[in-house]
Formats: structure tokens, sequence, C-alpha cells
């Protein structure tokens, strides 16, 4: 894939609600052949993007064609005084993978968080067995090593 240098990190709109469902379901069975059910998926990305104080959006666009989108979700942090936003539903289409696609959205949400004295840092989660997003992860300059995280899903 060739990555056109100019590719844009935008806000997600409603009309990029099908885009980012379908990438979820995609995504959840990629990484842990988990199937999701699409109008479910759909919904919640729609919750999100009609209100802002749940999370937010981000789609990459490269030549005209969405490549690429990830979510952001807020958690208060008592001990900084501050948020701590967690990069949350990464993916890339996979013809646009191993072309920096991530590293842009990486770089655009750390730029918005520099910009904001409320918010202190970003976190995320990988499965284990994800090897890939763990290179990727480390590649960009996060560090792994700090917690675990431990879950109850109902």
């Amino acid at each position: 894939m060739n990555l056109n240098k100019d590719i844009v990190i935008r806000p997600a709109e409603m009309d990029d609600a099908d885009f980012i469902a379908t990438n979820q379901v995609k995504m959840a069975w990629e990484t842990e052949q988990f199937s999701l059910e699409f109008n479910t998926v759909h919904q919640g990305v729609l919750s999100v993007i009609e209100n802002p104080a749940k999370g937010f959006y981000i789609v990459a666009v490269n030549e005209n064609e969405k490549c690429g989108c990830l979510l952001i979700t807020p958690e208060w942090s008592d001990w900084r005084n501050a948020w701590i936003w967690w990069i949350q539903s990464v993916y890339v289409l996979p013809g646009h993978r191993k072309a920096g696609v991530f590293g842009k959205m990486y770089h655009h949400i750390k730029q918005l968080v520099m910009q904001q004295p409320d918010v202190s840092g970003i976190r995320l989660y990988v499965d284990n067995t994800n090897v890939s997003a763990r290179e990727v992860y480390t590649r960009i300059g996060m560090n792994g090593e700090h917690y675990r995280t431990f879950e109850w899903i109902k």
C-alpha cells in the first residue's frame, strides 16, 4: 500500500457509522474469533456519535477512501485530577496496514491530548495474543509494562 502523506484524520460523522460498525465486527472476528451482531454494534456506534460524553471516533481517510478508525473513551483519574483517554476499537483496513495509518491516528490523538489541560494521557488494552498490534504500540512509544487489565463482562 502506498500511503498518501496527506492522509486526513477527522472526527467521525453520522455517515461514518456503517463503516465503523462494519469494521468493528471484522476486528472482533480477526482478533478474537468473536462474532458480533452488526445491528447492536451499529446502534452502539450511533450512541457514541450522538452523545460525545461517551467518547468520540476518529476516521482516517487516504485519497478519499476511509481506511481506519478508532474510538476514544474518557476515564476520570482522581490521581491526576484529569481525564485519561482510552483508545479502543482500532481498525485499519487490511490493504492499508503497515502503511502508518494507526501511527497517524495515534499522533492526532496525542496532539489533541497535548492541547487539553484536563487530559493527562492515553491508554489502550490489547489482547495478549495480538502480537502484531502489541509490536505496533511498542514501536510508536507506548509502554505496556505498567498495568495488566482484568475484566468481568456480562
